[in-house]
């Protein structure tokens, strides 16, 4: 039985544990907390405390971490270097479309230069280099959406802001899609590969909000410019990178074809999830 050990739990890491027969998959990931752990088992998976954990089980196979880094470095490479030597049929780290910096709204693809402009981005930059050893896979992501995480949310809890700043744009992809693309990986690996995770549409962030708003027959948030937006520093920091990312090697080496071509698909297929979930409520 293959068995694939997920360094952190989250929402792309259950998202891909849902497209795996578990007769042939062992699923297991890993928690900070015992609490985090026993959720992970609640979900029917093997809840893992990250802390308890000195060496990589044998019986693991492949292996996915979302885990970021922090300024001392990735915490799995520091923690589990000897184990990661041993010969996996996938090692796959999750990084960020950030490590290329900002490109004015023109194209990037994984042979663009990395060039980051934050402190978050660069320790992403260095995260990268120390898998590289162990021929790990590394998928570059955008802004991640899907079921519980989206704009329709944000409209509706009153959150959403439609930041104006001129020639802002960004690239995003759809949770399902990040759990297919992985999984075509898996049966398609390809070890020390990068693969940029885009869907086809990158657009003004704005636009994205007032799709959502349109959708739910709502009012959309009033447009704010970027200098006037009051945002954090880490809410402007998304503001520092616009480019188009380039999702050609996913579709050409993988085969994969997109759920969600783009943000109009994606958000209309939750939007109309969620009324058949209201429907069977009522």
């Amino acid at each position: 039985m293959n068995h694939l050990l997920c360094f952190g739990f989250g929402f792309t890491a259950r998202a891909l544990a849902k497209t795996l027969d578990l007769s042939k998959w062992k699923i297991s990931g890993t928690s900070r907390s015992d609490k985090g752990a026993d959720e992970i088992a609640a979900l029917g998976f093997d809840g893992l405390r990250f802390d308890d954990l000195e060496v990589i089980p044998k019986s693991v196979t492949h292996i996915l971490s979302s885990v970021p880094p922090t300024e001392m470095g990735d915490p799995i490479v520091l923690k589990f270097s000897q184990s990661l030597k041993h010969s996996f049929p996938w090692l796959a780290y999750l990084s960020t479309t950030g490590v290329y910096g900002d490109h004015a709204g023109g194209v990037v693809t994984e042979d663009t230069a990395l060039t980051p402009n934050n402190d978050r981005a660069r320790r992403r930059v260095v995260a990268e280099a120390a898998w590289a050893p162990f021929n790990a896979h590394i998928f570059r992501l955008p802004g991640i959406y899907g079921p519980g995480r989206n704009q329709l949310e944000s409209v509706k809890d009153g959150s959403a802001r439609r930041v104006i700043k001129q020639g802002q744009i960004f690239s995003r992809i759809h949770v399902d899609d990040i759990a297919g693309i992985l999984h075509a990986s898996i049966q398609h690996p390809n070890p020390g590969r990068v693969y940029n995770v885009a869907d086809d549409l990158p657009c003004p962030p704005q636009d994205v909000v007032t799709f959502a708003a349109e959708l739910l027959k709502m009012p959309p948030p009033p447009e704010v410019e970027f200098e006037n937006a009051n945002l954090s520093p880490m809410a402007r920091s998304f503001y520092d990178d616009s480019k188009r990312v380039s999702n050609v090697r996913i579709k050409s080496e993988l085969g994969y074809h997109l759920l969600y071509s783009d943000y109009k698909s994606g958000l209309k297929a939750i939007f109309n999830s969620s009324l058949h979930l209201h429907v069977q409520q009522d």
